[in-house]
């Protein structure tokens, strides 16, 4: 069996347990166990046993965009794999006015992102477009990206898919292109997951010659219970 990932998927409410008295993170697991292909991911979004769902942008993202501390693009393309509810990719579209995709293997993920795009207001430069897909059959074919932001859909895929996420990655990001990897969560190693033990330098495994780390540090703004357990690492495509 395997799944292809969600974004937020370790958040504050990993701990809160749900009408059946289990863990809600222990929830998802079994979901995910007990359904074939990816149907668990949209068991969870149809029952509300969403932890990894904080209901707003991640505070490290909105730094890095509005600090300038990077040039990206005035316009372009943006991909956000494992989208969820769309909060950060509706962020990134309204601020850098990218034209961006986002999507999600959970069908009820993306009628969320829907509703919530529908109450957003964005600028006339800024487009976001919410489509059920999978990130490993998305192709080059169809267009490669200035920007990706992967948020613990990394750590939502088994460690097996890793090097085929380095290959997409590889593929999908224009020369120049920038990849933002905001790591959670950065907890003791264990053997089960989602979400999957996760280190720095297992992006660096996977995503192999031919890229430049640009930024690399642990957020001064984090969600309460993410401090200390998230690192922001972009990389930039040679």
């Amino acid at each position: 069996m395997t799944n292809r990932g969600h974004d937020n998927l370790a958040s504050s409410d990993t701990l809160t347990t749900s009408e059946e008295g289990l863990p809600m993170q222990e929830q998802v697991r079994r979901l995910i166990k007990e359904s074939e292909g990816q149907g668990g991911w949209d068991k969870a979004w149809k029952l509300g046993v969403t932890p990894w769902d904080v209901g707003y942008v991640q505070p490290p993202l909105v730094d890095l965009l509005t600090a300038k501390q990077l040039e990206f693009p005035t316009s372009g393309r943006a991909l956000v794999p494992g989208c969820g509810r769309g909060y950060d990719p509706i962020f990134i579209a309204s601020t850098l006015g990218f034209d961006t995709l986002a999507i999600d293997i959970s069908e009820a993920a993306v009628n969320a992102a829907n509703e919530l795009l529908a109450k957003s207001t964005l600028p006339s430069s800024g487009k976001v477009t919410f489509k059920l897909g999978d990130f490993f059959e998305l192709s080059e074919s169809d267009g490669q990206y200035d920007l990706i932001y992967d948020y613990t859909f990394f750590v939502a895929i088994p460690p097996v898919m890793r090097q085929e996420w380095g290959r997409k990655m590889s593929e999908l990001l224009k020369p120049g292109g920038f990849l933002i990897t905001l790591i959670f969560p950065i907890d003791p190693p264990q053997d089960y997951g989602p979400p999957f033990y996760v280190r720095a330098e297992h992006y660096v495994d996977v995503l192999g010659e031919g890229w430049e780390r640009v930024v690399d540090e642990i957020p001064e703004r984090s969600s309460e219970p993410h401090k200390g357990r998230e690192r922001l690492v972009v990389w930039k495509k040679l």
